[in-house]
């Protein structure tokens, strides 16, 4: 009975209104003031002539006829457009010209010279086919206005995009491929001129993808086409089917159920409800009314109620209140909004950037343009040193078939090719001939070029290019570039910019004579990854033993740098820091080795990514892995003081840090043997030598002569090992530097530097006991049979078996030194372990419990 009385109330003809009364109904209060008649006389005046206006406007018969005369206008236009199509397809089709009113003008179209002139301007002199939108969108307005059909703008302008765009290129491009008399008519010469301009620019295949993409972006935006449409249409689709198989615990079988989303069922006898037909004003007050059970259809991006709210709608609840509100309270996702910032749980993937998240890298704009143009050679100059060339090669027998010059920044690069039967080495033998022949500085022959079948003479420019460095990082091979370190240093022969990835070199040995360009390349470098690395992913170390050259980097202490804890300047310039950094680095290195192993990866890139998607805990002792470059400005000075406390850890980082990100780059004025030696060369492939005094330090740092042929200011040779290349390097100033570091410093950093592992003071002496025993560590025999067991006596590796901090186990191999199971201090190598057995272990700590308890 209930549910015969709900569809009665439900669909039961709906009442007509009431007459609106637009003026006021006068009610009896208390008589007013005689100063305030006129005011309501001027209301009542101003109401009546606005009702008056809208009245006019509101006038049916004006909506009548200008629709009539839209849809007239709609009829004679298509009739017009189809009438062209037929007699331009059966061959009576006459140019009408461009002059309308014109008496010798001809033309074959029922709709006479206007509908002519009309349809050639849409069709061939426009729209081709796409005229058919103007035919559309008068229809649409017209009926808009007669019969009350509702316009969407949206709906207009996306047969609009269509017709007039996407159907006139698609036919000019099948016109263009394969010429025809249909296509060429359809496309028009909209559809030509958008082939034309887009070929020209992308060429075929970007007209390709533009059809495409313009009818995939129509498709998105008129049918929904996404991911999550599909998958909640899955979804109704198989709870559709669940509730045919069993209807009776079909949960939307509900008639109030009114989401667009979803589709209703009824009964039988039922009919479906148009959407106005359902209101609060088609029941009586007498009428009972039960409570409506609101029930959301859960899916993927909706969050299910735990329990259905109920909505009391029954006389006396809408007496009480005039608006019900219903609040939902959704549970919280993986990453939801509080307060305007994202909150991340576990299942987010770690970002690393977000801690600096607002940081934002140094424009171009803090660099100086000193002129990107091309080294100033005349043909005067490049025509009298091809014949100086030739004629002195002439002079001594030697036959030339080609000469080709190739100009570049500071020098022009003369490629010739001997005739048939001249060797080489005659050719080589004359290089202080052609060099005293030109009068110029730095001839360098290569014989042959690597790749070519040429030999090469490089000729410095008497009008050399400074390559400024804005020039350089605004290039497009380093602003597109993939590389995990970019460095942009400056331009080869060619002009072309030479970027490379320091994590592939993965060390930089740099050498040359003092003011020949090496801090500015040292510059170069650091400014390249400044402009290209987030403050996140790298760190430096910067040694400065000259104390004036890197100082200006302290600036960013808080973003880039990394240091000891308790060191006061991160830039490092006192030799007994510099040796305890580097034993602390090697120290990070074995950590971060262990980290790889655990996570059983083979590079910081793989345990970073497995890191970033949450698949590595920090409970377990993981943690992100930044890059850290080390740069030393004068290597030479730290050898001398430091000797081999220096070269023992550089050696050791450059032999095993490239996979964990640790890269070295290390610079110095004198490359000698003594100084760069055999163990520091083999681990370092990559060379970059500026100019040199003598031949012996080119081949000290190059293993070949070169060097001491360039040029200076900034003239340099970079050897990866298989190649040697020619490049000017790119020039940064001071005050350059000092604006991009002003930069990055006024920005908000991190609360303190990256923090390298502690190291502990060296000791020379055996060791003794400790004084007060309660003072030893609770761990101290843990860690003693752990020493013993593995026979490895390393801070770190406390650190990781007892799961510590690392001072609390810098402290407890202290305690075993003291108690002579461990040996001093050596450097980047372990302890060693002086109890060979556990046996004898127990012996010592039972010896140490007597000694403590004073017995």
């Amino acid at each position: 009975m209930a549910e015969n009385k709900i569809k009665e109330n439900t669909f039961k003809p709906k009442p007509q209104p009431m007459p609106v009364i637009e003026e006021p109904v006068e009610k009896k209060q208390a008589p007013e003031k005689k100063t305030e008649k006129p005011k309501k006389e001027k209301a009542v005046k101003e109401k009546k002539e606005k009702k008056a206006k809208q009245s006019l406007k509101a006038d049916p018969r004006i909506k009548y006829i200008a629709g009539f005369l839209l849809l007239c206008l709609a009829f004679f236009l298509g009739i017009s457009l189809l009438s062209f199509f037929i007699s331009y397809f059966n061959g009576s089709y006459h140019e009408t010209g461009t002059t309308l009113f014109g008496k010798a003008i001809q033309f074959d179209n029922i709709t006479g010279k206007f509908g002519s002139y009309l349809s050639q301007i849409l069709i061939k002199e426009s729209f081709g086919l796409g005229s058919i939108f103007f035919v559309y969108l008068l229809t649409i307005i017209g009926l808009h206005y007669t019969i009350g059909t509702k316009v969407r703008m949206w709906n207009i302008w996306k047969w609009a995009i269509m017709m007039l765009a996407w159907l006139p290129l698609l036919f000019g491009f099948i016109n263009f491929v394969a010429p025809n008399k249909a296509c060429e008519i359809f496309g028009g010469a909209i559809g030509k001129y958008l082939n034309a301009n887009i070929f020209n620019f992308m060429g075929k295949s970007g007209v390709i993808l533009t059809i495409v993409f313009v009818f995939l972006l129509y498709l998105l935006f008129e049918f929904n086409l996404n991911m999550d449409a599909i998958k909640e249409w899955r979804e109704r689709r198989a709870e559709r089917k669940a509730a045919k198989q069993n209807p009776e615990n079909d949960p939307f079988n509900n008639p109030y159920d009114f989401d667009d989303n979803d589709d209703h069922h009824f009964s039988d006898d039922e009919t479906i409800p148009d959407d106005n037909e359902i209101d609060p004003n088609d029941f009586n007050d007498d009428d009972e009314l039960p409570p409506i059970t609101v029930i959301h259809r859960p899916t993927e991006n909706t969050i299910r109620e735990e329990n259905d709210k109920t909505i009391d709608t029954t006389p006396e609840a809408e007496n009480t209140t005039d608006d019900v509100e219903l609040v939902i309270e959704k549970t919280p996702d993986e990453k939801t909004i509080v307060d305007g910032k994202e909150h991340h749980t576990i299942d987010t993937p770690f970002d690393p950037h977000y801690e600096l998240s607002n940081f934002q890298f140094p424009t171009l704009d803090l660099l100086t343009d000193y002129g990107d143009k091309r080294a100033e050679v005349s043909n005067e100059e490049l025509e009298a040193n091809k014949t100086k060339i030739v004629e002195t090669l002439g002079n001594y027998g030697i036959q030339i078939d080609k000469i080709k010059a190739t100009i570049g920044p500071t020098v022009t690069l003369y490629e010739i090719v001997p005739a048939a039967g001249v060797r080489i080495s005659r050719i080589k033998n004359l290089e202080d001939d052609i060099a005293l022949s030109l009068a110029a500085l730095g001839i360098r022959i290569i014989a042959p070029i690597p790749g070519k079948g040429t030999i090469g003479i490089e000729v410095p420019n008497k009008k050399p290019e400074t390559v400024s460095m804005k020039s350089v990082l605004s290039s497009e091979k380093f602003q597109n570039n993939k590389f995990a370190l970019p460095c942009a240093i400056g331009k080869t022969i060619s002009n072309e910019t030479y970027v490379f990835d320091l994590a592939k070199m993965p060390h930089i040995l740099m050498a040359g004579a003092t003011g020949q360009g090496k801090s500015v390349g040292l510059n170069a470098i650091i400014a390249s990854l400044l402009y290209s690395k987030h403050p996140s992913d790298l760190k430096f170390i910067m040694v400065d033993p000259k104390k004036v050259e890197l100082t200006l980097y302290n600036r960013i202490e808080r973003h880039y740098l990394a240091k000891l804890p308790d060191n006061e300047d991160a830039i490092i310039t006192d030799v007994k820091q510099v040796v305890r950094t580097l034993n602390s680095l090697c120290i990070e290195m074995d950590q971060r080795y262990d980290l790889l192993k655990a996570a059983q990866c083979r590079n910081i890139i793989e345990y970073n990514e497995k890191f970033k998607s949450r698949r590595l805990l920090p409970t377990e002792g993981h943690r992100f892995l930044p890059y850290i470059v080390l740069v030393v400005d004068e290597f030479a000075d730290l050898i001398m003081t430091a000797g081999r406390d220096v070269e023992a850890p550089i050696a050791r980082l450059a032999q095993l840090a490239r996979a964990i990100g640790i890269h070295l780059i290390i610079a110095t004025q004198r490359p000698s043997v003594n100084i760069i030696t055999g163990s520091i060369k083999a681990n370092f492939p990559a060379r970059i030598a500026f100019r040199v005094i003598s031949q012996v330090d080119s081949k000290t740092i190059l293993d070949q002569s070169g060097a001491n042929q360039l040029i200076g200011r900034g003239d340099m040779l970079l050897s990866t090992g298989n190649d040697l290349v020619r490049l000017q390097c790119a020039f940064i100033d001071t005050p350059e530097v000092e604006k991009i570091t002003s930069f990055i410093g006024e920005q908000r950093g991190f609360s303190e530097p990256f923090l390298l592992p502690e190291v502990p003071e060296e000791d020379n002496g055996e060791g003794g006991d400790f004084e007060d025993g309660d003072e030893r560590d609770p761990l101290f025999e843990d860690a003693a049979r752990i020493v013993v067991q593995t026979q490895q006596g390393s801070t770190s590796m406390i650190q990781r078996k007892l799961k510590l901090g690392y001072n609390r186990a810098g402290r407890i191999i202290d305690q075993l030194e003291a108690a002579g199971i461990v040996g001093p201090f050596s450097g980047s190598k372990s302890r060693e372990v002086k109890v060979a057995n556990e046996f004898a272990l127990e012996q010592i700590l039972k010896d140490i419990e007597l000694k403590d308890q004073g017995i």
